[in-house]
């Protein structure tokens, strides 16, 4: 089997358009700088999975235009591909397709808001793709999917889900069922997308591990040193 693609779909990151759903707590520019972070931090372990061999990362970007500022988060080797326009599903199936023409045995296309994702939950979903004609799926805490890889392209996958609800990982699963196409769930983990899950998160970097999981997450030095010179500013601030 040949390299697996690993993309996070994301956004370059920029105020007042940056994970708007954590502000409150966070300003507008903590908002850009904290997604800044989660890149860093994942791409960082995409990386340590490429070492392998048998993984390349990728991040499936939008605005075209940004990728200078999008290169300095990202390790060295790391492809870019710009998305497509069109909904989230057409832009799923879009970045997993191009994943698939650029030569890739297989694509995973991952969220970009789970610094701690696990490096043994990427390897298990790679394993998984040299499985054959598959899905792979880590199901999100709130009902969605940190991960989806498929080994071929299959559009209907991406249709008629209602995005960003938390019967995402249901619908898809069913709508596998319906077109014949078998499922492999791997570990589920957690997206970071609101203050509560911005509280598990820095709760886990605190040493607490999500309640859903015994698995340890992956280090997120940016993550890290971004919420504890945060908490410094809110105390000296405070004083």
């Amino acid at each position: 089997m040949g390299s697996v693609a690993v993309g996070i779909m994301c956004k370059t990151p920029a105020p007042g358009l940056s994970k708007t759903r954590l502000s409150p707590p966070l300003r507008p520019d903590e908002c850009a700088a904290i997604s800044a972070c989660f890149i860093r931090d994942l791409s960082r372990t995409i990386g340590r999975l490429g070492e392998s061999g048998d993984a390349t990362g990728y991040a499936v970007y939008t605005p075209v235009g940004s990728e200078e500022a999008l290169r300095r988060l990202l390790p060295h080797g790391f492809g870019l591909m710009p998305q497509v326009d069109g909904d989230f599903g057409v832009r799923l199936f879009e970045g997993v397709r191009m994943l698939l023409e650029a030569g890739h045995a297989g694509a995973i296309l991952v969220n970009s808001d789970s610094p701690t994702l696990p490096l043994p939950i990427l390897r298990a979903a790679v394993d998984a793709l040299g499985q054959g004609d598959n899905v792979v799926l880590s199901r999100a805490a709130d009902g969605g999917y940190t991960l989806i890889g498929l080994s071929k392209p299959h559009r209907r996958l991406f249709e008629d889900i209602e995005w960003s609800t938390s019967t995402v990982h249901t619908r898809t699963h069913d709508r596998a069922h319906e077109i014949g196409l078998p499922v492999v769930d791997v570990p589920p983990w957690y997206d970071i997308d609101d203050a509560a899950s911005l509280v598990m998160l820095e709760k886990e970097l605190s040493g607490s591990k999500p309640g859903f999981s015994s698995m340890p997450g992956a280090d997120a030095p940016a993550t890290r040193r971004f919420l504890r010179d945060r908490r410094s500013f809110v105390a000296s601030s405070a004083a």
